[in-house]
């Protein structure tokens, strides 16, 4: 069992905090079901609920926030940070896809430069590429972005909804020495993770894969998008010794005041 929970990451003499405050919920992903549209009418078009989230998870020790080019989204997180300090991890790329059916040309046509000449200005240590620019292989345009990322001074990442083939595709590929940090989703279930099953022998699969590929890795779906129990969820996390750092969403004040107090003290 690891506990990476109560101190920063180190990486290349910067500090980084290990637990991100994910944003799936206050943009509505359609991966949440019924409760997209509750989320679209209480957080996506809100900036005020979800400040108040951002402020609740603050105060329970999350220093992170995973920020997206999002209009409410963006005024949300500058309502708190007038009295706070709280880091960006930018995602690059970011677009409304069917997961079901991923359009991977459409995700390729989004404006990336204007998301890192935004998300820029707040400093940003780490910077990904959203996971349906990334899974579409298209590794000219992955590198092009990953340098651009790299000129603006933040250390480029991936992200992925394929941990198992994204990944071996990855360590053939003419980009592994261009970024430094990948996010996957890993939960006990399984939940939108390109397996039928997962558990031990997938889950030592992926462990040395990942291991393999050799990057800070930080996982995101630890709560299966609300399915899994969160207790199970977090005992389940501190087992994966390959993990560096995670992103966890959550929908109101007191699920920020419940699950990050747990994650700390589990």
């Amino acid at each position: 069992m690891i506990i990476i929970f109560n101190d920063n990451l180190i990486f290349k003499n910067k500090e980084i905090p290990r637990i991100i405050l994910g944003s799936a919920p206050f943009t509505s992903e359609s991966y949440f079901g019924h409760r997209s549209r509750l989320y679209h009418l209480d957080l996506e078009i809100n900036s005020d609920n979800v400040a108040k989230i951002i402020k609740k998870a603050n105060e329970n020790g999350v220093n992170a926030i995973n920020l997206v080019n999002n209009d409410n989204l963006i005024e949300s997180y500058e309502k708190v940070i007038e009295n706070k300090e709280i880091t960006v991890i930018g995602t690059i790329g970011k677009s409304k896809i069917d997961y079901v059916n991923p359009n991977y040309e459409k995700a390729k046509n989004v404006n990336w430069k204007e998301d890192i000449n935004l998300l820029s200005k707040y400093n940003c240590p780490i910077m990904l590429i959203d996971e349906f620019i990334t899974d579409s292989y298209d590794f000219e345009l992955i590198e092009k972005i990953l340098k651009e990322i790299k000129s603006k001074g933040s250390f480029a990442g991936l992200i992925t909804a394929y941990p198992f083939r994204t990944t071996e595709k990855l360590l053939k590929s003419p980009i592994l020495d261009l970024f430094d940090f990948y996010m996957v989703p890993i939960n006990k279930l399984g939940y939108m993770m390109d397996t039928k099953v997962f558990m031990d022998k997938e889950r030592d699969n992926l462990a040395n894969l990942l291991k393999k590929i050799d990057k800070k890795i930080i996982v995101n779906k630890i709560l299966a998008c609300g399915i899994q129990q969160v207790e199970e969820a977090f005992n389940f996390l501190k087992k994966l010794d390959y993990v560096d750092m995670v992103t966890i969403g959550v929908a109101s004040e007191k699920e920020a005041e419940i699950d990050f107090k747990l994650l700390k003290d589990i």
